[in-house]
């Protein structure tokens, strides 16, 4: 399997998934709810895992969402995971929620293992009631493998308006002990996170406390999932959750062990890796914005002036357009709320400085209309004002988005 070190004792594998770390295995199956690709798909862990979630900050909370809290709550333990693609089962009522609870108590029988060690997802169009009967026998009917096999049917199982299935996985050492982080995801559309329509799912073979799980996932999401939008519209169905086995058999990680940035940094790199391939894979999307951030007063800062810059409309229509209209980046920063000296703001497309000291800047438009066409653009923003920094990522507004959405439900 391919290594790419990307920090000291860490390395990307580039062929790796989510059952790559110890003591997962994965399927997906198609029950019927779409009409021809696997709709039904589930992850297990060998043994209980310690966990952790981050959720939509959408007031509507689809049934499965509340189900999975449910679970959580319980232990901090998960041994498997549940999702259905095509149906969001959000806004469906007492018979939602049933329907959820339904799904878990279907798959811990059939995995022999208690119900509240399983966590229920799902994604889709909302305000339907789940085709039960379809579901039902999709939990019946998928099996599950460690293999290549395995990662790929869940991966594209969990799938709805996305082209391409989305995964990350990496590796390092704890302890003198091999650990392995992996991820899938899905999401294109409706995507604004805190949190987006927009699933992550991240398996480790860590051993770790689910407490201190969870404060590096709170930390990672809100510089990762929660810096990514596609159209400004935050679901009702998004979730991340972690599952950490601890079959690696490291020691217990906490904030304190000697290695915890290896841990942590290594988190946030699938985490990273997953959003930037929901960002890029927005719907009808062509290219891959990244906004960069410098020379912020604060982290906080740093995060509202990219994320406001990449969920311009105006700004993603010029990339679209290849057109170097830095006035609108100007606009975004200007309107972010973040705290800024106007007097000292730099704008870069890619190596092409447009604005110094908010003063506009010579530049070649030829040389600026080539790089827009690049399949990745970045904008590098420098406020001068702080020594803070931070990213986003998002995608260009293009004339399929608004066909696919048109056309959604048919």
């Amino acid at each position: 399997m391919l290594q790419v070190q990307v920090e000291q004792k860490i390395y990307k594998l580039e062929e790796g998934s989510l059952l790559t770390p110890k003591g997962f295995s994965a399927g997906g199956v198609h029950a019927g709810l779409r009409h021809a690709k696997k709709d039904v798909g589930v992850v297990v862990s060998e043994k209980p895992a310690s966990c952790a979630a981050v959720y939509t900050q959408n007031v509507f909370q689809a049934a499965p969402l509340k189900v999975t809290r449910e679970s959580i709550a319980e232990e901090q333990l998960l041994q498997a995971i549940i999702v259905n693609s095509a149906n969001a089962n959000a806004c469906t009522g007492e018979q939602g929620l049933k329907d959820a609870y339904e799904m878990r108590k279907l798959t811990a029988h059939k995995l022999s293992v208690p119900e509240h060690y399983v966590a229920v997802a799902s994604t889709g169009v909302i305000g339907e009631m789940l085709p039960m009967e379809k579901v039902r026998n999709g939990i019946l009917d998928v099996t599950t493998n460690h293999g290549v096999n395995g990662a790929e049917d869940f991966q594209t199982a969990i799938l709805t308006t996305d082209t391409i299935m989305k995964k990350s996985c990496y590796q390092f050492e704890i302890d003198g002990k091999t650990v392995t982080i992996g991820g899938a995801a899905k999401g294109s559309g409706m995507i604004h996170p805190n949190m987006a329509t927009m699933l992550g799912f991240v398996t480790t073979d860590a051993n770790i406390d689910s407490e201190f799980l969870h404060g590096a996932l709170r930390s990672i999401t809100d510089n990762s999932f929660n810096q990514i939008t596609v159209d400004g519209d935050t679901s009702t169905n998004d979730m991340v959750l972690v599952l950490a086995n601890g079959m690696a058999g490291n020691e217990a990680l906490t904030a304190e062990h000697k290695e915890w940035s290896t841990f942590y940094n290594a988190l946030q790199f699938v985490c990273e890796d997953l959003a930037r391939q929901i960002a890029k894979d927005g719907e009808g999307a062509t290219k891959l914005i990244e906004v960069n951030v410098t020379g912020a007063a604060t982290k906080e800062d740093a995060n509202k002036v990219a994320k406001s810059v990449i969920g311009s409309n105006l700004v993603k229509s010029a990339v679209f357009g290849s057109d170097a209209n830095w006035g609108r980046v100007l606009c975004a920063i200007g309107y972010s709320g973040a705290d800024l000296n106007p007097e000292t703001v730099h704008i870069a497309l890619g190596p092409i400085t447009m604005l110094e000291n908010s003063t506009p800047q010579p530049f070649d438009e030829e040389e600026a209309t080539k790089y827009l066409e690049n399949s990745t653009v970045v904008i590098h923003v420098n406020l001068h004002n702080g020594e803070e920094t931070g990213k986003a990522w998002g995608c260009d507004l293009t004339y399929d988005y608004v066909k696919i959405n048109a056309s959604y439900r048919t």
